[in-house]
């Protein structure tokens, strides 16, 4: 027994030093691990920036809080105007409905930016509905801080006074449309609605409305649709429709003025329901229908894709609404009505945009049911930027963007804070901006990475999800554009319905529709006297001079300076050149103007025909490019009641054309238009992806300057047999010895053993 204790306590000791000896072990490889990873990149940059931030850029900033409550306690002072706002104030009472920045005169801006002339006022605009007047209004206030004037400017902006039935529709109309279906509809058709659509006391349906709300002007008639309550509810329908009148300011007129129901119509609520319980429409029967439009994944994700890192801290400073990246600097800001934009753009402190911004974003579509049959939406209507709400680390942006909080008020009872609503982060676009392999002769590699600064917020507008991007390339170009995804729009499947899409799920038709977009493009290429210019090919017959008799069919260029406004406005149903040239009088080295080109990217269906009532509401997407002269009561091509008074418009952009203005040595202002048609298929459920939805504009520099400018970069690789490894003009060599880069293999390249000999 006392043999068997000795033994136990004799490996129990043994057991105890094996691990201690462990430990000890795996300690020391652990410190070793620890001891040789590489600490995190430094989060402060290592190279200076090559500019510097400049507070002018201030004179385009967003409100702040601040300054939309000091013009909110203003306009509330002003006791004759009698305003509320409350966010459920009724259509029949006046209503403060947006607060925004309203941006100085253009030459002031210039002046003040050149240090020639003195800060411009700050002011904001101020919308209000005067449901109990019968009109809309609006004013600039100022000074800010701290306003002690409002100034009518309704008919200096529009040359007419703007109709209340013009108004968006609000929170407080809304509220009060849900609750005029719940009395006046739902509450009448207790047992269609169980037995159609499951819907009781526990149990409802959301409403979609479509626009425009009508088919003249003063109209507000409106065709709400039905849709499953659901994850992804527009690709839900349920093949119920209402038309509400809501013309008057006043509830008590509003009145059901039509029905449909599974492709029949009824004019009143009681003729449907006497109808069904006799036997005569026919009937939807209730099933459940799959959650096919969740956007939850099918499968656990099981790892995380490549991520972007700042190896020497970034390149790139934003303070306040001011930006630097390389030779670029600009400002930036983000409207609740029209979306994003941005002012004073510079390469290498040179001015060449004033404005590049967002105007509008339209859509038409095709159906056999009466809602989608009518829609055209104007979002700047319902607001473009109100909807730019916080973007997702990692997935709307690379985790390491830089994220700017932003203000807004409209619709609102005071201003509301959206975080993370705008990014910034550089990026490498995935391909070389340039580069050549020589395999001739003289061997060498030189290329560059095609590394640039984008610029991004995204806006979900109802159904669809619209990503903007301002991308700043090294070459000096800038390129504006948009990609669309979201939920498609749909409408239930009637007979006739395949005329206008394509089935995508059980009764649902995805209805075919367009997009079409809207920037503004405001270039000042080395000052505001600019000409338009197109460039374009054609070919002729040639004699070859070493044989006389001997044609060749060669291209040769053909350039056109367009002189008058109508003559710049290029439509889309017609060929249209393929360079086109915002140009200055200067020349460059080599002796041509200096000119930044517009080349647009864009997949437009057909415009809606100008035949139409509702067409001079977004008359701006008749051209490809229209170029007008400067002015600032021409701010933008679309309004804020262009959807809900489509037939006499606020804003008609034909009009800027329609005077047709000279344009030789003028400011100009390029609005370019693009988009795609939508088709939709399969493929849009769950919802759209953004390959191939999309469309935009580039702006590049065309003999701007002397070479490309971004061979000044020291983004630049270059070796040559026998210099591979080296470090000099080639950081990818030397990117596995950086202190916080990540484990990488050694940079090895054996490109030169494969070229092309001429001797033994």
């Amino acid at each position: 027994m006392v043999e068997k204790k000795k033994k136990m306590n004799s490996l129990v000791k043994w057991a105890l030093i094996l691990l201690v000896l462990f430990s000890v072990i795996l300690n020391i490889v652990l410190i070793g691990i620890h001891s040789s990873r590489t600490p995190k990149c430094a989060a402060k940059r290592v190279h200076p920036l090559q500019g510097k931030h400049d507070e002018r850029s201030t004179i385009f900033a967003d409100l702040t809080r601040d300054e939309y409550l000091q013009v909110q306690q203003y306009m509330l002072k002003q006791k004759d105007l009698d305003i509320s706002t409350k966010q459920t104030t009724e259509p029949s009472q006046n209503f403060l409905f947006l607060i925004d920045l309203s941006l100085p005169k253009k030459a002031e801006a210039l002046a003040y930016l050149e240090g020639k002339g003195s800060k411009p006022k700050r002011e904001a605009t101020v919308v209000v509905f005067y449901g109990a007047r019968g009109y809309i209004k609006e004013y600039v206030v100022g000074p800010l801080p701290n306003p002690t004037t409002h100034t009518d400017v309704t008919v200096k902006r529009y040359k007419k006074e703007l109709p209340i039935n013009a108004r968006t529709v609000t929170i407080g109309e809304y509220v009060l449309l849900f609750k005029f279906l719940t009395d006046e509809v739902f509450s009448k058709l207790p047992t269609l609605l169980k037995e159609s659509f499951d819907v009781d006391e526990n149990k409802n349906i959301n409403a979609f409305e479509q626009m425009p709300r009508g088919v003249r002007t003063g109209e507000r008639r409106t065709w709400i649709s039905f849709f499953r309550d659901m994850s992804g509810m527009y690709i839900h329908p349920v093949g119920f429709e209402v038309q509400v009148n809501h013309e008057s300011v006043n509830v008590s007129d509003w009145r059901v003025e039509r029905l449909f129901y599974n492709g029949q119509y009824f004019d009143t609520v009681e003729e449907l329901k006497e109808k069904y319980k006799l036997g005569f429409v026919k009937k939807i029967v209730y099933q459940e229908s799959p959650d096919y439009g969740s956007l939850k994944p099918k499968h656990k994700p099981l790892q995380i894709g490549p991520q972007l890192f700042y190896a020497e801290g970034k390149r790139y400073s934003v303070r306040k609404n001011h930006v630097l990246y390389m030779d670029w600097s600009f400002a930036f800001g983000l409207s609740a009505q029209t979306g994003m934009r941005v002012f004073d753009v510079r390469h290498k402190n040179q001015r060449i945009l004033y404005e590049l911004s967002v105007q509008e974003a339209m859509s038409v579509y095709g159906s056999a049911t009466p809602g989608m049959m009518m829609t055209k939406f104007l979002d700047s209507s319902i607001g473009i930027g109100r909807f730019a709400h916080e973007l997702v680390r990692g997935v709307d942006c690379p985790h390491e963007a830089t994220y700017v909080d932003t203000h807004r008020y409209i619709d609102v009872a005071g201003p509301v804070k959206f975080r993370n609503s705008i990014c910034i982060f550089e990026h490498n676009m995935g391909q070389p901006l340039r580069r050549h392999f020589a395999d001739f002769f003289h061997n060498s590699y030189g290329g560059m990475v095609n590394s640039a600064l984008v610029f991004r917020t995204i806006t979900a507008i109802g159904n669809y999800d619209y990503m903007w991007d301002f991308i700043f390339y090294q070459s000096g170009s800038v390129e504006a554009k948009v990609h669309a995804t979201g939920y498609i729009s749909s409408s239930y499947l009637v007979d006739g319905s395949l005329k206008y899409g394509h089935q995508v799920a059980q009764n649902v038709l995805g209805n075919i529709h367009t997009h079409f977009i809207n920037f503004k493009v405001d270039l000042d290429v080395l000052g505001v006297k600019n000409i338009f210019q197109t460039k374009d090919m054609e070919y002729v017959n040639v004699s070859l001079p070493w044989m006389p008799d001997h044609y060749a069919t060669v291209p040769h260029l053909v350039e056109k300076q367009l002189k008058t406004e109508q003559e710049a406005a290029l439509r889309y149903d017609t060929k249209t050149p393929r360079y086109l040239h915002i140009a200055s009088n200067e020349t460059n080295h080599w002796g041509h103007q200096r000119s930044y080109r517009l080349q647009v990217f864009s997949f437009t269906g057909d415009h809606l025909p100008e035949t139409q009532a509702e067409e001079c509401s977004m008359s701006w997407a008749r051209y490809k490019v229209a170029v007008t002269k400067q002015k600032d009561l021409e701010q933008t091509s679309s309004s804020l009641y262009s959807q809900n008074n489509m037939w006499t418009p606020a804003v008609d952009f034909s009009n800027f054309i329609e005077d047709n203005e000279n344009i030789e040595h003028e400011d100009l202002v390029a609005w370019v238009t693009t988009g795609f048609l939508h088709i939709p298929h399969a493929e849009d459920i769950p919802n759209t992806v953004t390959v191939g939805n999309g469309g935009g504009v580039l702006l590049r520099p065309h003999n701007y300057f002397d070479e490309d400018p971004s061979i000044h970069s020291a983004d630049g690789v270059y070796f040559a047999p026998g210099s591979e490894d080296s470090c000099e003009y080639n950081r990818m060599a030397c990117l596995a010895k950086e202190t916080c880069s990540p484990v990488l293999e050694p940079f090895t390249y054996n490109g030169f053993d494969g070229v092309m000999k001429f001797e033994e």
